[in-house]
């Protein structure tokens, strides 16, 4: 393609030609530069707009014409301090890490939801589930909802971490994309639980924290259906939720935010009496949730620690003997979930064992269960359900029939044999990489069954005895004595067995290993992992005070309004049960 023109105006005006298709930003910058004299160290200081919008260095690699810059086109070159050039830089170098990043953790995110709720065969060590308040795991929906909610939870703890950093703006971008995660989900399911009105809630907060009036009729929609969806699922006056908390009050924090917030919103919407009402109701939440010196010290003399005292007395009204039950309980539910956690650890490895099932999911360990309890040996149980997608009834038909079941297990005894080879693979490579010969090592190992034996024989002996030692053995157990090579097919039932990225030998043969984003994966569940039931309620409402005696100011003074004060955010832990 030939020069193209451009029409320059600004700190330098004229018209360059330049190859449209060959040019980038930072040449055309350096040129520009060039011609107003400060050479080519003067590049930082320009600023190029064209059609409104200014032109970024991005990679360094795109072309003019791809960033929209056509033939006799109009630029304005602008010029700034040095240290102001750099800043611009620096910002658009800071927002495409942003973007990236954004990009990183949705990735991520969608990841995890796909394997922790299509029951694949787990690649960590632990499980993804949802639950319920009670810590009762629950199955919302199909699997797409579950994977939606899953999703929508994981970027909110990812929100709150950013909140709690006060990195408000990506944390709205990240409020955001789970909120969109949330909508994929059956509406009837959401409308049950209170997850995406307290998303709504914490994106307003967001917006107060940004002083961002432009989000003022947005913030006052967000905020009504906030209200209408805690209503539905706590019911009225809390209701539903009083009851399933024994009559608790975990629930007045969250609707002092809430009210401070539609104060505030009302406020520079200049209807004054309604701002008056909702600032004096969320004082009145605030002066309810004050802690008595008495109570905490006795608490406190108890052995508790001041953050799990504070929350107990502020979630029971104050009452003491309540606030000691609450501890306890919780102290107790710690402990069953520290259980129950190992026990899935121990499930998960035993999974791992059985193998994946040709569509790629792990043996059902409730229906494995199920299937021992009426008399089936584990391992043949759990070989049947897995060619079986975990179809109890297929299953059993296969167990009870004489030539099914005595296929089955050929299969778990070649499929033996097949680990035991690769376990004896590996310690020969492993040996042979030590200098031994690969014939004396190969003996050994079939001789000895263990590197360790093994490798202490081989070090004890010497050149030829040690083979002529190990030849007067073959006539053993030995792995050497396997029928099967390693290129022989282990044939019966078991056709779909092609190894997994569990490294089992079940599963579909034409599994494919997940490149996983694992810096990213592992931030967000760090986050989960740091949340209970009660976290999106434990709010410590000291700002939220400072802001309502500053509205509540304005409002009683009648002074104009002007844009929210930003206060300091509130620590808040994150919630990742349903």
């Amino acid at each position: 393609m030939g020069l193209s023109k451009l029409k320059i105006g600004g700190a330098w005006s004229g018209v360059l030609e330049v190859e449209l298709e060959e040019w980038t930003v930072p040449m055309l910058r350096q040129e520009i530069a060039r011609r107003c004299g400060h050479g080519d160290g003067g590049a930082e200081t320009i600023n190029l707009i064209c059609a409104g919008k200014l032109l970024k260095d991005g990679d360094g690699i795109e072309k003019l014409s791809q960033l929209g810059v056509r033939n006799n086109g109009k630029i304005l070159a602008s010029r700034v301090s040095v240290d102001q050039g750099k800043s611009v830089k620096e910002e658009s170098l800071a927002e495409e890490e942003r973007s990236t990043r954004l990009s990183r953790l949705k990735a991520a995110a969608v990841s995890l939801s796909k394997r922790h709720a299509d029951g694949s065969l787990p690649v960590e060590d632990f499980n993804l589930e949802l639950e319920n308040q009670s810590g009762q795991k629950v199955q919302l929906g199909s699997e797409t909802d579950q994977r939606a909610i899953m999703m929508g939870l994981m970027l909110h703890a990812n929100a709150k971490a950013l909140m709690r950093q006060k990195k408000y703006k990506e944390a709205l971008e990240v409020l955001t994309m789970g909120e969109e995660s949330f909508s994929l989900c059956d509406q009837k399911l959401i409308e049950m639980v209170d997850n995406v009105p307290i998303l709504q809630i914490d994106m307003v907060w967001c917006y107060f924290m940004l002083r961002d009036i432009s989000w003022l009729s947005v913030a006052g929609v967000r905020l009504a259906k906030a209200r209408e969806g805690l209503e539905r699922s706590h019911g009225k006056e809390a209701s539903r939720l009083r009851l399933l908390q024994k009559g608790r009050y975990p629930e007045i924090a969250l609707h002092l935010r809430l009210e401070l917030l539609e104060g505030v919103v009302a406020y520079h919407s200049n209807q004054t009496e309604k701002s008056r009402k909702s600032l004096t109701s969320a004082q009145a939440k605030f002066l309810q949730l004050q802690i008595p010196d008495e109570a905490l010290s006795l608490l406190l003399s108890m052995g508790y620690k001041e953050r799990d005292a504070k929350r107990a007395l502020r979630m029971n009204n104050q009452v003491i003997e309540s606030a000691v039950d609450f501890l306890v309980e919780e102290k107790e539910k710690k402990a069953r979930k520290r259980e129950d956690d190992i026990k899935r650890r121990k499930e998960i490895m035993e999974q791992k064992h059985y193998g994946m099932t040709p569509l790629g999911k792990a043996v059902d360990i409730e229906r494995l269960n199920e299937l021992v309890s009426i008399g089936f040996e584990k391992e043949l149980a759990a070989e049947s359900l897995r060619q079986n997608e975990n179809d109890t009834q297929k299953a059993l038909d296969d167990l009870t029939n004489p030539e099914t079941n005595s296929l089955i297990q050929n299969h778990i005894e070649l499929r033996k044999k097949k680990r035991l080879r690769q376990a004896a693979d590996a310690s020969i490579e492993e040996l042979v990489s030590m200098g031994f010969p690969r014939e004396a090592v190969a003996a050994a190992i079939c001789s000895f069954g263990t590197s360790q034996a093994a490798l202490d024989h081989l070090l004890t002996a010497g050149g030829d005895n040690v083979n002529n030692t190990l030849n007067n053995d073959h006539g053993g157990d030995g792995i050497a004595n396997d029928p099967l090579t390693n290129d022989q097919s282990e044939g019966g039932l078991g056709t779909n067995t092609g190894s997994s990225s569990a490294g089992s030998d079940g599963g579909p043969s034409n599994s494919k290993v997940e490149t996983r984003d694992i810096e990213m994966e592992d931030e967000i569940t760090g986050e989960l992992l740091k949340g209970d039931a009660y976290s999106d309620y434990d709010i410590e409402v000291t700002e939220e005070g400072e802001a309502i005696n500053e509205y509540l100011a304005l409002v009683t003074s009648g002074v104009d309004k002007q844009e929210p004060t930003c206060y300091a955010p509130v620590v808040i832990s994150v919630f990742v049960c349903i």
